[in-house]
C-alpha cells in the first residue's frame, strides 16, 4: 500500500499499482440543458432515486417541469448534490433528463460501473456532507469542490472486476433487505388485523353476532351497545383546569412527533407565552387522531400517556377526543386506529385534493359499538400484549436491515479503496447471520 500521488485523498492508503486522479480528469460533467417538454417518461427527480441502492423507483415526463433540465446519456453516473440526498446515485441505463439538482458524470478515464461505487462509498458521501454549504438546502459545488476530489483508480481490468463483484454482492444484500421489509409489511398487516378483530368482534369466538347496520362494519356482538363517538367522548375539549400561566411549561407536538403505532414524542417543551397561537390543546388521557391526508390513512394517532407537563399543544391537524366514563381511553384509541374504520373515513373526507380532512361532524357521528368497561379493558390488555410481541419482532427486523445496509456501505468502501482486493472472478458470500445463511423471523400468525 502507498500514498504516493495521493496528496488530497479522503482515504489513508491505496494499493501498489493504483493511482489517484481528480474527478474532473476522469469524467466530464454534462452541461447540456433543455427547456423542451415531452410526454416521454425519461425524466428523474431526486425522489425517483432510492437512497443508498442506486435503484430508480419511477420515471416522469417533463410536461409540468418549470425549469430547464439536464440531459444525460446511457452509461452516465448520476449523483444528487443536495444534502440530505447525497446517497442518491444511479448508473444510467437509458438516455434521459434529470433535475439540475442531480449531476450527470460522463465517465472517460474510469469505468462507469466502478465510478458508480466510488460516489456511493462512505468516504465520498462523508466529504460531500462536510463540504455542503447553504442555509436551506446545502449542496456541494462542482468546480471548486467535487471536481478536485481524488478518486482511487486501479487498472481498468481490476475496476471491472471490482464493479462486477459489487454488483453481485449488493444484489444479494439488497434482496435480503427487500425480504426483511416484506416481513415488516406482514407484521404491520397482522397488527392491523389483530386490532380490527378485537375492537369489532371482541375476544370470545363463540359470541352471538348480529348485523351492525353500519356500512363499514358487517357484524358485531349482540350484547355490545350502539353509540356515537359524541356520546362517549368530548371533541376539542380545551383546558380541564385553569389556563396556563405565561411562564408555564407545555409540551408541543408537531405532526411528525406522532407515529403510526401510537407513539408520541413529548421532548419539545416551551413556555406557554412562546407557543404558537391556535394550536390544538390536549392533556393526559386524551386521544389524538390525525385528520389530514395522508397522515389519517397512515394511522397516525395516540393515547396521551405520560405527559411531563399539565397541558400539551399539538398540530391543528389533530382531532382531540377526551374519553368519558363509558369508554376506556386506550379502547377508544384502538377503535380510531382500526384500519377498516380509517378506510371508511378516507372515503368521507372533505376538501381539495392533497388537503382532505376528516371533519369534526363525521368523527362526532361515527357509530361505535361498546362492550362493558370491564370487557373493554380485557380487549385492550390482549391487544397490548399481542402488539408488544409484534413490536419486538419489528425492532429485530429493523436492526437486521440496518446491519445489512451498514455492511453494504462497508463492503463498497473496502473494495473501491483497495482494502479488499478482488483479484479474480468470485461469488460474494456476505457474512449474514449464522455462518453466512440468511435468517428470517417466524411471524406468529
Amino acid at each position: 500500500m502507498n500514498t504516493k500521488n495521493n496528496p488530497k485523498s479522503f482515504f489513508e492508503e491505496i494499493p501498489k499499482g493504483w493511482k489517484c486522479d481528480r474527478l474532473k480528469d476522469v469524467v466530464t460533467l454534462r452541461d447540456c440543458r433543455t427547456d423542451e417538454r415531452s410526454e416521454v417518461e425519461d425524466y428523474l427527480e431526486l425522489e425517483d432515486i432510492e437512497s443508498g441502492t442506486g435503484r430508480i423507483l419511477s420515471r416522469r415526463n417533463t410536461l409540468e417541469v418549470e425549469s430547464n433540465v439536464t440531459c444525460f446519456k446511457k452509461g452516465d453516473v448520476l449523483f444528487g448534490k443536495l444534502r440530505p440526498y447525497l446517497e442518491k446515485y444511479y448508473f444510467a441505463e437509458f438516455d434521459g433528463k434529470c433535475t439540475g439538482e442531480i449531476l450527470a458524470f460522463a465517465p472517460e478515464g474510469i469505468e462507469g460501473h466502478f465510478l458508480r461505487y466510488c460516489v456511493a462509498a462512505p468516504w465520498f458521501v462523508a466529504e460531500c456532507n462536510a463540504l455542503a454549504y447553504g442555509a436551506k438546502m446545502p449542496r456541494v459545488n462542482w468546480p471548486k469542490q467535487l471536481a478536485i476530489f481524488d478518486i482511487p483508480l486501479p487498472p481498468r481490468d481490476e475496476q471491472r472486476r471490482i464493479a462486477a463483484y459489487l454488483d453481485k454482492a449488493c444484489a444479494v444484500i439488497d434482496g435480503a433487505i427487500r425480504a426483511k421489509r416484506q416481513q415488516l409489511e406482514v407484521l404491520d398487516d397482522l397488527r392491523k388485523s389483530i386490532i380490527h378483530n378485537a375492537v369489532t368482534y371482541g375476544l370470545d369466538e363463540k359470541v352471538d353476532l348480529v348485523d351492525s347496520g353500519v356500512e363499514w362494519l358487517t357484524q358485531v356482538p349482540q350484547s355490545w351497545r350502539c353509540l356515537r363517538i359524541k356520546d362517549i367522548a368530548t371533541l376539542s375539549p380545551g383546558f380541564s383546569g385553569s389556563v396556563p400561566t405565561p411562564s408555564e411549561l407545555c409540551v408541543v407536538v408537531p405532526m411528525e412527533a406522532l407515529s403510526d403505532k401510537g407513539d408520541i414524542e413529548t421532548s419539545l417543551v416551551q413556555e406557554f407565552q412562546d407557543i404558537q397561537k391556535g394550536l390544538t390543546t390536549f392533556e393526559k388521557g386524551d386521544v389524538l387522531f390525525a385528520k389530514i391526508t395522508p397522515c389519517m390513512e397512515n394511522g397516525k394517532g395516540a393515547l396521551v400517556g405520560n405527559l411531563p407537563t399539565r397541558y400539551g399543544f399539538g398540530s391543528t391537524e389533530f382531532h382531540v377526543l377526551r374519553p368519558g366514563r363509558r369508554v376506556d381511553g386506550k379502547f377508544l384509541y384502538y377503535f380510531t386506529f382500526n384500519s377498516v374504520y380509517r378506510n371508511y373515513a378516507a372515503e368521507n373526507m372533505s376538501g381539495a385534493a392533497g388537503q382532505k380532512r376528516v371533519s369534526t361532524r363525521f368523527l362526532s357521528y361515527t357509530t361505535i359499538f361498546l362492550p362493558s368497561i370491564v370487557e373493554q379493558r380485557k380487549i385492550v390488555a390482549y391487544i397490548d400484549e399481542r402488539c408488544r410481541d409484534l413490536d419486538d419482532l419489528h425492532l429485530t427486523l429493523e436492526k437486521q436491515i440496518s446491519a445489512l445496509e451498514q455492511y453494504r456501505k462497508s463492503l463498497i468502501h473496502e473494495c473501491v479503496t483497495g482494502k479488499r482486493r478482488i483479484n479474480k472472478e468470485e461469488s460474494p458470500s456476505p457474512p449474514f447471520e449464522k455462518g453466512g445463511r440468511e435468517v428470517f423471523l417466524r411471524i406468529p400468525y
